[in-house]
């Protein structure tokens, strides 16, 4: 069986605490991989190499920085369809969809490789007679980041492409259910010529992911995960200190106007909340209908939903693959069951699909649920799987403070033809990411992520500017280089006059 060890100080690093977790094929249900789970011990030795690789890392000039990060990005392109395929066969996502992952990492590589105009500085000269004001900014030391299973390439290359191109180092512990992507990414960022603990790769559960939240070596931390999990995230590490960035769960909304191309909106909900088996933070898992577009939506959205071709991810005619584990996959079809009881109208249930061929893996159909009350579970909490709530409102401002009302802000779309009601939504609806007839308004690379309410907790969002700004701190320098003339005490409080 393989086995996925720890990636520390530039080398493979056998699992010392004994312990190991599985990694399971989801299309097949059998356990692949065995992956080591890392002991405090092992998450301090990684991040001693991280301390150690800064005393150098951190001084190199930009020029070295961003020639490793050329390099490693033509070796991720290289790679492309090597790492797609290890998503694939520990996540399930089809292949198409896993190289949709990796070009979307790629996007913070390419913002990465350009950091010398993101830490160009400001200095404002003759502030005062000789005195000059330059404000410039410096990497923060060791930080780490803890990643999700539903993209183990992107979300890390959200996080240390932009990490390491401040100045810093990083410890990364990856989802122990899909472990084999983040590794690879380490050892094609050491081909590349990074030197030795700049990267840094401990795998395990939750005493790796409590170590690094407590150690006292670690500034700053980012994870992408569950709402409750991101709050803990929150709480523990800034308690010990640290700077955090800490993305929770979602219950995306799309607003579906009477005016709106009813077509392009059914054509948009299926692929936004059935792609990757809905496995997403920005899928699309409530449909609000206004006024009377709601029957024929929901015709059309079925019409489009019985036509997806499920089957396992290295199939070419798979449009959609299975869940990542058979509990996941349990939890999903719960919703499903208990929906009609709940005051939901079930239009398809696809809680009894199998595969012939595939029995035991962990597969789920598409479901739609419509005329689904806001009290329902469906709607209420983050279900992450193939399961499409619709609800109906009579205008749209019932339909944005419905929005509103939610305890998530991480997305949201609206579908209409009129350009003023568009313009209303997206400055009256309180979510991070707007889509205008985009039902996935992920921001590209230079643009930052993140949500609001409790789909965020920390100040910054991730990637881009803010990205930037999180990885690093400012500092201002004020110069004088008085006149030889120049002498004498003064005890007044500087007023650059």
């Amino acid at each position: 069986m393989k086995t996925v060890n720890h990636w520390i100080d530039g080398k493979s690093v056998e699992g010392g605490s004994g312990t190991y977790g599985p990694v399971t094929d989801p299309a097949t249900g059998a356990v692949t991989t065995r992956v080591a789970f890392a002991s405090a011990e092992e998450v301090d030795a990684a991040v001693a190499a991280a301390k150690a690789a800064y005393a150098t890392w951190g001084g190199s000039s930009l020029a070295a920085r961003t020639s490793v990060l050329f390099r490693y990005r033509a070796l991720l392109d290289a790679h492309r369809d090597e790492l797609a395929a290890l998503i694939t066969a520990e996540h399930g996502k089809v292949h198409s969809d896993a190289l949709g992952e990796v070009a979307r990492g790629l996007e913070i590589v390419e913002l990465a490789c350009g950091i010398t105009t993101q830490l160009k500085g400001e200095l404002s000269t003759e502030v005062a007679s000789r005195v000059d004001v330059a404000s410039i900014r410096q990497p923060l030391g060791v930080v780490a980041g803890i990643t999700p299973f539903n993209f183990p390439a992107m979300v890390p290359m959200w996080m240390f492409p932009l990490a390491i191109a401040c100045g810093n180092t990083f410890v990364l512990k990856p989802s122990e259910k899909d472990p084999s992507p983040a590794i690879r990414l380490a050892e094609l960022a050491a081909e590349a010529g990074l030197p030795d603990g700049v990267l840094n790769v401990v795998n395990g559960d939750r005493t790796a992911v409590d170590r690094l939240l407590e150690h006292p070596d670690v500034a700053a931390v980012s994870f992408v995960g569950s709402t409750p999990i991101a709050r803990h995230i929150h709480t523990t590490a800034s308690a010990h200190g640290k700077r955090v960035q800490a993305l929770g769960g979602a219950k995306n909304h799309m607003l579906v106007l009477p005016d709106a191309d009813l077509d392009a909106a059914a054509d948009a909900a299926v692929s936004a909340a059935y792609g990757s088996a809905g496995e997403r933070c920005m899928a699309i898992s409530a449909v609000v209908a206004v006024g009377d577009s709601g029957d024929e939506l929901v015709a059309k959205i079925r019409e489009r939903a019985e036509k997806i071709k499920i089957g396992p991810g290295d199939d070419p005619a798979s449009e959609m693959g299975p869940l990542i584990t058979k509990a996941h996959r349990d939890k999903v079809a719960s919703y499903v069951h208990d929906a009609a009881a709940q005051g939901a109208q079930v239009v398809l249930d696809g809680t009894g699909l199998t595969v012939a061929g595939y029995e035991d893996g962990h597969w789920i159909g598409l479901s739609l649920l419509d005329k689904v009350p806001t009290t329902a579970d469906a709607y209420r909490d983050e279900i992450f799987g193939p399961v499409l709530c619709v609800l109906r409102v009579a205008t749209y401002e019932e339909g944005v403070a419905l929005i509103n009302a939610s305890p998530w802000g991480n997305g949201t779309a609206v579908f209409t033809r009129d350009g003023g009601a568009a313009r209303r939504f997206q400055l009256e609806v309180e979510a991070g990411m707007v889509g205008v007839n985009v039902p996935i308004p992920v921001p590209v690379g230079y643009h930052s992520f993140g949500g609001w309410k409790h789909s965020l907790f920390g100040d910054h969002h991730i990637y881009g500017n803010d990205g930037v700004r999180f990885y690093t701190r400012g500092k201002v320098v004020t110069t004088r280089w008085p006149d030889p003339a120049d002498g004498g005490v003064d005890l007044g409080f500087p007023s650059h006059r």
